[in-house]
Order: C-alpha cells, then structure tokens, then sequence
C-alpha cells in the first residue's frame, strides 16, 4: 500500500506478527533442525505452586528470523519506512502479549500440589483481535522533516524507537488520515460499500458477521434492504433402466441482506410519515445497491 494510513499499520503489523506466528509454531512442532522447544527456563519456580516445565513456543526464535525476513523488504529511509517498520515490530510484541501459560497438575489422587507449566502462543484469531484493538486507538504521529533529513545523512536510518515515542512502542502509528471508504473511488482502488451483501440474522453467523450490515450500510450512510432470489434446480434424481436419469425440478427460494444508498436523506421520523402517506415501496434485491426502486404510487 502506498499510503501512510492507519489501514497500512494494521496490515504491517498484522502480516509481521504472522510470519512470527507461523516460524514460531513450526519451530515447536519440529518442522526445522535448527530450532525446537524453548527450555530456557524449565525446572525454575514461577510462581507459587508451580514451575516452568514442557515444551513452551520459541518465540525467541520466531522473532529473529520474522525480523530478519520482514524487516529487510524496508528499502527506505524516510518517515514511511520508519513507520513501516515500527508497525512490524508492534506487530511482533502483539504475538508475545497475547501467549498464554498452560498448565498440567501434579501430585498424589490428583491433589495438584504442584503444577508444571509453560507458554503456548495463543490462537492467531485472538491475537487478531488484539491488534484490532490497536487499530481502532492507532496514533497519529507528525515527523519533525528536519530531524529525518539529519537521520538520512547519518551512517543508517534510525530505529524506530529513536524517532518516536518509547512509550508508544506496542502501538500502532500512521501518518496520514484515512480516506473515505465509503463511496468508490477508482483512483484510490475503493469499491465503496454501495451494493454489497451483508449478513443480518443468520443463524451460523459470527457476531461479528451479524454486525457486517451495520459496518458496510448504515455507518455509511446506507440502507439495508431485503432480497426475495428464486432459483430452479434439479432434485429427486433417480435413475432409470436403462439408461436415463430423471429429476424433478424444486424451487428454492433464499433471502439476503444488502446495502443500498438512501433514496431520501431527511430525518428517519419524516421519512417513515413521508412513505406511508404517499408511497407503497416494492421489495427489492437485497444488495447495497444504488439502482432505482419501483414506486407504485397510491390514490
């Protein structure tokens, strides 16, 4: 992405943390020679009633090798890539936030006097979720121009945590705002979120699938509409000696959720008294759709 926004950190961060996550668990499950279990602190007291023990994710491992690798596509030398790499790193330190310890009891009838324990990274949708989090409170930084043309001219770029904020170091930053999603734009590559599909009241969907209808419509602006869609398909097949097959032909009928610009932008209450009064509105597809709605107007 060539932009500076707070959609470019995430995607930094993100994919950072995911070439750590991958080397990091394949370095546990013994896919490479060089690495295998972190056993650095085994046999040690961790706390009260229990050590550390078993075969804890290497991290150590996984974030040298991610730093190695991802890091080094950073050919720049300016604000962006100071940025850029930034985001990498709190995209690292996100995998090591979010692991968690596990633990297995020991002792006489299960008494679990004692408990030996270590850390397993967590599942890569929690730590998703963790960076989202860092996303929705991402910071805006300013570059002080002068002081990056100083760095430029030193023997190598800075470390991030040079040119900004050690306290700010497990965020995420960007530098410019983010543009309107929304409505489409070609020149920017945005589709915009007029005629997409989104998911209301399914039963096998997620709650964050549930809440799709609310991000995609009416956060910009839209409208959801229903969609009635009758297809025509093959069923009952049986076969016939010799040699047909026979199907009956069913009707299916499913309904879906879409998205679609406001036909009248006035308040909700004067839309709703404006529409029962003169217009009886004909169902539509159910896509965030921009097309014209059928009126039949009534005596």
């Amino acid at each position: 992405m060539r932009s500076a926004t707070r959609e470019t950190s995430f995607i930094h961060a993100i994919s950072s943390a995911g070439v750590m996550y991958t080397i990091t668990k394949n370095c546990s499950m013994g896919d490479f020679e060089s690495c295998g279990c972190d056993e650095s602190k085994n046999g040690k007291t961790g706390g009260h009633g229990w050590i550390w023990g078993g075969c804890s994710d290497n991290v150590e491992f996984g974030e040298r090798i991610s730093k190695l690798f991802v890091d080094s596509l950073e050919k720049g030398k300016d604000a962006r890539a100071l940025m850029n790499l930034h985001n990498n790193r709190a995209g690292r330190l996100a995998v090591r936030a979010t692991m968690k310890r596990t633990c297995k009891c020991h002792g006489i009838s299960g008494s679990c006097s004692i408990q030996t324990c270590w850390l397993q990274l967590a599942d890569f949708r929690e730590m998703g979720d963790y960076l989202k989090a860092k996303y929705d409170r991402a910071l805006k930084i300013e570059m002080d121009k002068r002081r990056l043309r100083t760095g430029n001219r030193a023997k190598g770029r800075w470390a991030p945590t040079e040119a900004f904020l050690p306290s700010a170091e497990a965020e995420l930053i960007f530098l410019e705002e983010s543009p309107d999603y929304c409505t489409r734009n070609s020149s920017l590559g945005i589709y915009g979120t007029d005629g997409r599909e989104c998911q209301q009241n399914s039963r096998n969907a997620s709650r964050w699938e549930r809440r799709s209808c609310g991000r995609l419509c009416t956060e910009c602006g839209l409208q959801v509409k229903e969609r009635r869609t009758e297809t025509i398909s093959s069923c009952n097949c049986k076969f016939q000696w010799c040699c047909t097959v026979k199907c009956d032909q069913c009707r299916h009928v499913t309904m879906s959720n879409h998205v679609q610009t406001m036909l009248l932008r006035i308040r909700e209450d004067e839309r709703k008294k404006f529409l029962s009064r003169f217009l009886k509105i004909q169902p539509s597809p159910t896509l965030c759709s921009s097309r014209k709605t059928n009126f039949n107007f009534t005596q």
